[in-house]
C-alpha cells in the first residue's frame, strides 16, 4: 500500500512540483495551503508523514506542529522553511519536529529524509507501534487503551482485539470467516452475525459518522477493509 504524505505548503507552485515528484516516487500525497487546513486534514485522517513549511497564512508552522503533538499525531513531521537561523530549526525539534530543511533544497536530499524517517516510523500495515493514531482516534496497544479527540473510549476486550486486528492489517480485505478465526478463534464458519455486530458497535464508537464509514469500510460480498 502507498505511503500517505501530507504537504502543508502555501507556495502553489513549490506545492505542485512537490505533489508531482512524490507521487512519481510512488507515495499518495495531499495538499493544504495554509496552517488551518492542514491541521484540520491532519487531525481528521492518518498520514505516514507530514511536510510542513515554516511560514503559512495564518497559523504557522510552528503552532501547527505544535498542535499535532499536543493532540497525539505520531507522524513524522518534517519542516520547510526560508529561514536558516539556529534558533529556528532548535525551536522546531523541540516542539515535535523530527527534521528540518532549509529552502532551496535539494530534491534528493528531501527524497532521502522522507525515506529515512518513513523506514523508522512504525508501519501502517503488519504490527504496529505502542501507538497508533488515524484520525481523531488514538490506540495505546501497551495499556489497551483508545482515546477519541483526547476522550477515553470504552471498549470491550473483543471490541479491542477486533480494532487491534484491522490495524495489524491495515488495507488488506479481512472476511467474515477470518476474524472469527483470528479474533475470536472460532475453528469453523457459525451462522452468527458477531461479526457484523461487534463491527457497527466500532464504528459508533470510532467514526464520526457510523452510517458512512471512513476508516472500517464494508467491501460487499467479502468482507470488511480499514483504512486507517
Amino acid at each position: 500500500m502507498k505511503k500517505k504524505i501530507l504537504l502543508i505548503e502555501d507556495e502553489p507552485g513549490l506545492a505542485a512540483n512537490l505533489q508531482d515528484r512524490l507521487q512519481c516516487e510512488g507515495y499518495s500525497v495531499e495538499v493544504a495551503q495554509d496552517g488551518e487546513a492542514g491541521l484540520e486534514r491532519a487531525t481528521r485522517d492518518y498520514f505516514d508523514l507530514i511536510i510542513l513549511d515554516v511560514m503559512l497564512p495564518g497559523k504557522n508552522g510552528l503552532e501547527v506542529c505544535r498542535e499535532l503533538r499536543q493532540q497525539l499525531i505520531t507522524a513524522p513531521i518534517l519542516m520547510l522553511s526560508a529561514r536558516s537561523q539556529t534558533i529556528d530549526k532548535v525551536l522546531g525539534l523541540r516542539i515535535g519536529a523530527d527534521d528540518y530543511i532549509t529552502k532551496p533544497f535539494d530534491m534528493l536530499e528531501l527524497l532521502a529524509r522522507i525515506e529515512a524517517h518513513l523506514r523508522r516510523a512504525p508501519s501502517g500495515s503488519g504490527r504496529p507501534g505502542a501507538i497508533y493514531q488515524f484520525g481523531p482516534v488514538r490506540v495505546d496497544f501497551r495499556r489497551a487503551e483508545v482515546l477519541r479527540h483526547g476522550s477515553p473510549v470504552a471498549l470491550s476486550a473483543r471490541e479491542f482485539q477486533l480494532i487491534k486486528y484491522f490495524i495489524e492489517h491495515r488495507g488488506a480485505t479481512l472476511s467474515r470467516k477470518e476474524l472469527l478465526k483470528e479474533v475470536w478463534g472460532y475453528g469453523g464458519v457459525p451462522s452468527t452475525r458477531t461479526v457484523d455486530v461487534h463491527v457497527f458497535t466500532l464504528r459508533r464508537k470510532l467514526e464520526t459518522d457510523p452510517r458512512n464509514p471512513q476508516f472500517i469500510q464494508t467491501i460487499m460480498g467479502l468482507g470488511y477493509k480499514f483504512l486507517g
